[in-house]
């Protein structure tokens, strides 16, 4: 769980870090405008950003019941802040499993992808799409809205 917030912890620290250096050089203005970007930064890569995440297990037996997509995500990859961003209200009806948080999650990432651990893979019906269009992850939750 720590290492998901590694890089958001570290992007506030480097943001305190010129804001102070700013401040200190007397250009208040431009620490003022860089700590809101760097805090918007450190949000974006944080786990925050995504719905619950659930296990694998959980996710696949909730997909097989309702044929909702499941997301095999982790946090600081901007491909699946991307899918996030861009599926938008509809980010809730999909199931996310942090395959940092759940070592099943990532070994079904590993299976649909040789052995490596490359996100974000959409499993519908069954078959996994690693790295899919996110507008064609909303098409397949129109059945089901």
């Amino acid at each position: 769980m720590l290492r998901a917030w590694i890089l958001p912890i570290l992007l506030v620290l480097c943001g305190s870090a010129v804001a102070t250096g700013l401040i200190l050089g007397e250009n208040t203005g431009a620490a003022a405008a860089l700590v809101p970007v760097f805090l918007v930064l450190a949000g974006v890569n944080s786990p925050l950003l995504f719905p619950k995440s659930t296990g694998a297990l959980e996710a696949q037996r909730r997909s097989a019941v309702d044929g909702r997509p499941v997301v095999f995500w982790r946090p600081g990859c901007k491909y699946c802040i991307r899918l996030r961003i861009r599926l938008g209200r509809s980010a809730r009806q999909v199931h996310w499993v942090d395959i940092w948080r759940d070592p099943a999650g990532a070994a079904a990432v590993r299976a649909a992808n040789a052995g490596n651990e490359t996100v974000p893979t959409v499993v519908v019906a069954g078959r996994p799409h690693t790295n899919p269009d996110p507008e064609w992850v909303r098409e397949q939750l129109s059945p089901t809205t």
